[in-house]
């Protein structure tokens, strides 16, 4: 199976790299844009099938398209990716001390499949000073994460308390279960 991810994310790469395939990237070159009055799973499975129809026409008949989207869910409110480091301290001030939800849908689409699924982990973040969040701010990139943090960063290491749900899934591909549904696809 000759797969592409359509996503620019260092951590979805990774994490497919780790896994085991082999792939191409491509970009999806579209509007994130959503109704913020839509349940949580709507708006990731809508943006990640956005995605997908940007770029089937780029991939060939024998490729398998991954696209996914990622989002932070507070208290019945998207929490997306940081305008700024200002903004990202804001965000962060937010979510401590609080559980909060991420979501992320996947699309696996080729010419003639398509599976969807999507993944909800709980997410519990104990109470960080405001010294934590700017040395996090300053030293990591948090500008390019939903929620303004990478669980697999220093923020993660020292401020989740615990999960609910899948760990890979809060870094936004939901391993398990993206291996499972290639598997089937596969057999």
């Amino acid at each position: 199976m000759k797969l592409v991810l359509g996503s620019a994310s260092p951590r979805r790469s990774d994490l497919l790299h780790l896994l085991g395939f082999e792939f191409r990237i491509l970009k999806a070159d579209c509007s994130e844009d959503f109704d913020p009055t839509e349940k949580p799973e709507n708006i990731v499975m809508g943006i990640a099938q956005q995605k997908a129809d940007a770029l089937l026409p780029e991939i060939s008949e024998e490729e398998v398209l991954i696209c996914a989207d990622t989002i932070v869910y507070l208290e019945g409110e998207v929490i997306g990716k940081p305008s700024d480091a200002a903004n990202a301290v804001s965000l962060l001030s937010r979510l401590s001390g609080k559980m909060h939800d991420v979501y992320t849908g996947v699309i696996i689409q080729s010419s003639n499949l398509h599976v969807s699924f999507t993944v909800k982990t709980s997410v519990y973040f104990r109470s960080l000073n405001l010294d934590e969040i700017y040395h996090y701010v300053a030293h990591f990139n948090p500008l390019d994460k939903a929620g303004s943090y990478g669980i697999q960063d220093w923020i993660g290491l020292i401020g989740v308390e615990k999960i609910d749900g899948s760990y890979t899934n809060v870094m936004g591909l939901p391993t398990h279960e993206l291996y499972q549904a290639l598997q089937k696809i596969n057999a």
